[in-house]
């Protein structure tokens, strides 16, 4: 089915390893129609569904945005818009000790997808240097320019259940011409061979669905467990840990420093010009270098 803007996508794997598939060629933004359906109990209005993961796809969204309100541009049938949507128990999600590590667990998820289609597509990197790295706290980079974006917004359905809403774009087929900003990349300038952009979206939404389910299980069977294991694995592909870097804060302050750590609870240690140590879990991290 056509519309002006796209078209539905044809997504048979992910179809297989969802729970629910919910396919548009066009929508505002995945992520807002998905909290409208937590909201009216289209999706978690039964508990006996709590865990399963719907998702929502679209060729093309015409007010999709990512963190801080910014616009996300897409293309129709060049880009990953597709929101991952579940239920988890609210004192998982209000443990502010641990909280953190869903953002990061989702670009992690991402990471492993990307990097499974794109092997299993028989696809090489154009460069040794075209590997996948994590900007905290979950975007994913590669070749130091940023391939794509999550959002993740929560929904309190009662004081037991939280809608969890994963929204993740991701640049696959857009010409440089067409890339938003001179800081943003796309998967097709790095690796090739790569299939259809219908059949990657598929490949590419299947693997973080598989990937989203087994970590949200273990972070919800032993978070204190399973967020010391996903600090270390966000160590290993860390773009931004020993860069220098310029966090600007939600509340207007900007910090200018080198970042030196990544804290258990997933916030950022960076240490500013003057020496002074500054500990940042919400805001804008841009590399300098």
């Amino acid at each position: 089915m056509m519309t002006k803007q796209g078209t539905v996508p044809r997504m048979p794997r992910t179809e297989r390893e969802a729970d629910r598939l919910i396919a548009l060629a066009e929508v505002d933004s995945t992520n807002t129609l998905a909290g409208e359906m937590l909201a009216d109990g289209r999706i978690g209005g039964d508990p006996a569904d709590d865990g399963k993961i719907t998702v929502i796809a679209a060729d093309y969204q015409t007010g999709g945005h990512g963190r801080l309100g910014r616009a996300w541009v897409n293309r129709p049938g060049e880009s990953f818009t597709v929101s991952f949507v579940t239920v988890m128990p609210a004192d998982v999600v209000a443990d502010d000790t641990v909280n953190g590590w869903l953002s990061t667990l989702a670009g992690l998820a991402s990471r492993d997808a990307i990097r499974s289609a794109v092997l299993g597509s028989g696809a090489r990197p154009r460069q040794q240097d075209c590997t996948l790295a994590i900007k905290w706290p979950n975007d994913i980079f590669c070749h130091g320019l940023k391939l794509g974006g999550i959002l993740v917004q929560l929904v309190p359905l009662d004081e037991h259940r939280t809608g969890v809403i994963i929204g993740i774009g991701i640049n696959l087929a857009l010409r440089a011409e067409s890339l938003p900003t001179p800081q943003s990349t796309s998967l097709q300038l790095h690796v090739d061979p790569l299939p259809d952009a219908q059949v990657l979206r598929d490949l590419i939404a299947a693997g973080i669905t598989a990937g989203l389910r087994e970590r949200i299980a273990r972070f919800v069977h032993d978070r204190k467990a399973y967020a010391a294991r996903l600090l270390e694995e966000t160590r290993q592909v860390s773009w931004t840990l020993g860069r220098r870097v310029e966090a600007r804060l939600v509340g207007g302050e900007t910090i200018v420093g080198r970042a030196i750590r990544i804290n258990p609870d997933a916030s950022l240690a960076i240490v500013d010009d003057e020496g002074v140590e500054h500990t940042v879990t919400t805001g804008d991290v841009g590399v300098l270098d």
